[in-house]
């Protein structure tokens, strides 16, 4: 998990200080409000205990917002405060970002050597191995002495020189594109702005990997930007899959199948789905579950900026009988999701809160960020009374400058859902003859 450490200070009179600190203190109210330690919580939100302290004692700030979220949920923070939180926490990151900046531009000029108390260098040790997580019990550790802290200086450095050189790489960058302009047509090209192999996400059961996708081209990469900026790098920035065989509960979904009872074999197991409705030509009933789990390609943080909802068609109800894979599957668990209701003459994904037994899961509110180290999961319950629908999704990103759409469908077609209102309903339970069969849903 990306994070900032306090590896330099403001050049502002303390503002970084001040609105890390405002952030941090927020944090420590939301953790000693559990009544746990730092251990204790760390392994409830699935972070490093050392991480956690850091972010409480306001040594680092957490680069996603995703892991500041779900202390939050846990804590069973009010709205006000998770909207406090948030705004505090976008402060300390803009804070931390004009340090970066503001080193990067400093970076030719040699750095003072610290004095004898080391008033000038603050510790810089962001590097986390496992296992090194400090006892909760335990008073933080002493600072080191100036002497010891030197290698976060020099660190500083090295880093801010190799930012230099990138500057003249870019350079050679432009004149390749310009050769790579003159060659012949059908010939690979390298240019910033081709395409790349590794853009193609997995693909699962129900994989976005063929569906189309747009991109808009950064100013730098058709030569118009200016020729001392770094080039991003080329293909897609996150990579993403879905799942439209997605049951509620694992056992609670309807189907539409345009055959009699005595012809269709008995309900399967969610994981054998796919292959049991293509034999059936079976359609969604009412609703169309879709899973999509999206993550970046590095620790490089990719915005995801809003989700749309396209319908291609809205027809006639299909035709057939619905058969429910289970009588209700009962219990209190609800997943956090985003509902469509495909009867809208504009649909849109409306963000809805989960329920795990007594506490509340807060939705996904966009925009949202995304990494290698903090995927995402988003639900989409697509539901329709009245017609049969053909639809699909578009995500929007943005990283880095650079900005695309990515279509989420059912392996390039859309995705089928028909309502199932005044339809013949049957789910597989024991008929008259004490034999296992369709027989009429009574729920």
């Amino acid at each position: 998990m990306g994070a900032w450490d306090r590896g330099s200070r403001a050049d502002d009179g303390g503002t970084v200080s001040d609105d890390v600190q405002e952030f941090a203190a927020l944090l420590r109210r939301l953790k000693d409000r559990t009544d746990r330690s730092y251990g204790s919580l760390a392994r409830r939100l699935n972070m490093n205990t050392s991480t956690l302290h850091r972010y409480c004692a306001g040594e680092a700030v957490p680069q996603e917002f995703a892991p500041v979220e779900r202390l939050a949920a846990f804590c069973e923070a009010t709205p006000t405060e998770r909207l406090e939180l948030h705004r505090l926490w976008l402060s300390a990151v803009a804070a931390r970002q004009r340090v970066c900046t503001a080193g990067s531009a400093r970076a030719a000029v040699p750095a003072p050597a610290p004095d004898t108390d080391g008033a000038l260098v603050e510790e810089s040790n962001s590097a986390e191995q496992p296992g090194d997580d400090p006892d909760p019990d335990e008073p933080a550790p002493a600072p080191r002495p100036w002497y010891r802290r030197r290698r976060g200086l020099t660190s500083t450095v090295v880093a801010c020189a190799l930012l230099v050189t990138l500057g003249g790489v870019s350079v050679l960058s432009d004149r390749s594109s310009e050769a790579d302009a003159s060659r012949p047509a059908g010939l690979p090209t390298t240019a910033s702005g081709a395409p790349h192999p590794s853009a193609k996400p997995p693909a699962t059961r129900s994989s976005a990997s063929s569906s189309p996708r747009q991109e808009t081209p950064d100013p730098s990469a058709t030569g118009s930007g200016p020729p001392s900026a770094a080039k991003p790098t080329t293909g897609l920035p996150l990579a993403w899959s879905t799942d439209s065989l997605v049951w509620d509960k694992g056992c609670d979904h309807d189907y539409v199948i345009d055959k009699p009872p005595a012809q269709v074999p008995p309900p399967p197991v969610e994981q054998d789905a796919g292959v049991w409705a293509a034999t059936q030509g079976a359609v969604h009933g009412r609703k169309t579950r879709v899973r999509i789990t999206v993550q970046g390609r590095s620790s490089t943080a990719v915005v995801l900026e809003a989700l749309h909802v396209r319908v291609v068609s809205r027809g006639t109800p299909a035709a057939g009988s619905a058969y429910a894979m289970d009588q209700g599957c009962g219990g209190d668990l609800a997943p956090r999701r985003l509902t469509v209701n495909l009867d809208a003459d504009r649909p849109v994904a409306s963000p809805k809160d989960g329920a795990d037994g007594e506490h509340t899961i807060p939705a996904v509110h966009f925009p949202y960020r995304v990494s290698a180290e903090d995927p995402e999961v988003l639900l989409v319950d697509a539901t329709t009374q009245s017609y049969d629908a053909r639809w699909y999704l578009e995500l929007d990103w943005s990283s880095q400058g650079r900005t695309g759409t990515i279509r989420i469908d059912d392996h390039g077609r859309p995705f089928h859902t028909t309502s199932i209102k005044g339809m013949p309903h049957y789910w597989y339970g024991t008929n008259d003859a004490g034999e296992r069969a369709w027989v009429p849903y009574d729920g």
